[in-house]
């Protein structure tokens, strides 16, 4: 099988690198700390602290999710693995304003192993930590083992909105009730048609038949819980959007959500487009009401060909967080409320 082209350095320094590019695109909004940290340069005193993080190599996510009404900092690990306690610690420190810090990243295992051990040093320290795990992978556990999912693309819209509460709320208590609504209120699913590769090795992650979609597939080279046939994305995206609907959270007529179709790094956004025009006419014909829409390229996997439906239902509370302005590497939001 041949090699995989980047066009990169060390193959063991990307994360590092990228790490420092990163921190370059927030043209002095944003600075590094220690060796593997990136934090905002002005965050607020006296507030509860918002850190997200996890394995680099899913760019612009969830790095890049640092920002005006976003995160306030994020712990990053090497490719497509866990941030160490260290680095976990050093992130804590960064952005803690004296109302504690809220964990909010992905369930992997090593993630969570580390993210505890982060939060033990840092409440030795006397900095109060509370932890938000994201599991909207509707496909890799049953509903009622959703501790035991996946965390997948649904980070963005629950960054987003976590984000817009830690600028507004003044404890960690509000904070993490509103981070767990966020979380509970959105659901994803998503299928892989080619690997990734993980530069260090500059080999593919999985193998897979051209005529296959891996379903439910993970954002560190998994290629899924099953297969099953290729097809259109008319036959597909409603396909995908009925395992949404069968979980247990219910989408309705009359109820407002926002829509995010992610690109895994290769599918273009000709084919996000042709997704997001048959999955805006079945919620239609359901009489679910897209409130806002997010397509493109923001939870990645290298190369990965794939898309993942992520839905995320609004009440009154999330949608005045969700109307909140914000700005990122990963996403902006413009402030629309003059129009």
């Amino acid at each position: 099988m041949p090699k995989i082209k980047k066009i990169i350095n060390d193959p063991n320094a990307c994360a590092a690198e990228l790490l420092d590019g990163l921190v370059e695109a927030y043209d002095g909004e944003a600075k590094k700390v220690g060796r593997g940290c990136i934090v905002m340069t002005n965050i607020r005193d006296n507030k509860p602290a918002l850190l997200v993080g996890g394995g680099s190599g899913h760019e612009p996510i969830y790095h890049g999710l640092v920002g005006h009404n976003l995160a306030d900092g994020a712990a990053c690990g090497d490719i497509f693995a866990a941030p160490p306690p260290d680095i976990v610690l050093d992130g804590t420190q960064a952005v803690n304003r004296g109302k504690g810090v809220l964990y909010l990243y992905g369930n992997y295992a090593g993630d969570v192993m580390n993210f505890d051990m982060g939060a033990e040093l840092a409440q030795e320290e006397g900095i109060e930590v509370r932890t938000v795990m994201i599991f909207d992978d509707v496909c890799s556990a049953p509903p009622d083992r959703k501790q035991d999912r996946r965390g997948i693309a649904g980070l963005v819209p629950i960054v987003k909105l976590a984000g817009a509460a830690a600028a507004t709320v003044d404890s960690l208590d509000e904070l993490e009730r509103l981070a767990i609504k966020a979380r509970d209120n959105t659901r994803s699913v998503g299928v892989s048609m080619s690997p990734g590769s993980i530069p260090a090795t500059g080999k593919p992650t999985f193998d897979i038949g051209e005529d296959e979609i891996g379903l439910g597939m993970g954002i560190h080279g998994e290629k899924g819980v099953a297969l099953i046939p290729l097809s259109t994305a008319d036959e597909l995206a409603p396909q995908l959007l009925d395992l949404i609907f069968a979980d247990d959270l219910a989408f309705n007529s009359g109820d407002e959500v926002v829509l995010f179709v992610n690109s895994l790094g290769s599918t273009t956004m000709m084919e996000l487009l042709i997704i997001n025009r048959k999955v805006k006419q079945v919620l239609r014909d359901k009489g679910v009401k897209v409130h806002d829409t997010i397509i493109g390229p923001l939870v990645t996997c290298q190369e990965m060909a794939g898309f993942s439906l992520s839905l995320t239902k609004l009440d009154p509370e999330l949608k005045r967080l969700w109307d909140m302005p914000c700005a990122s590497v990963c996403y902006t939001k413009a402030d629309t409320s003059a129009s």
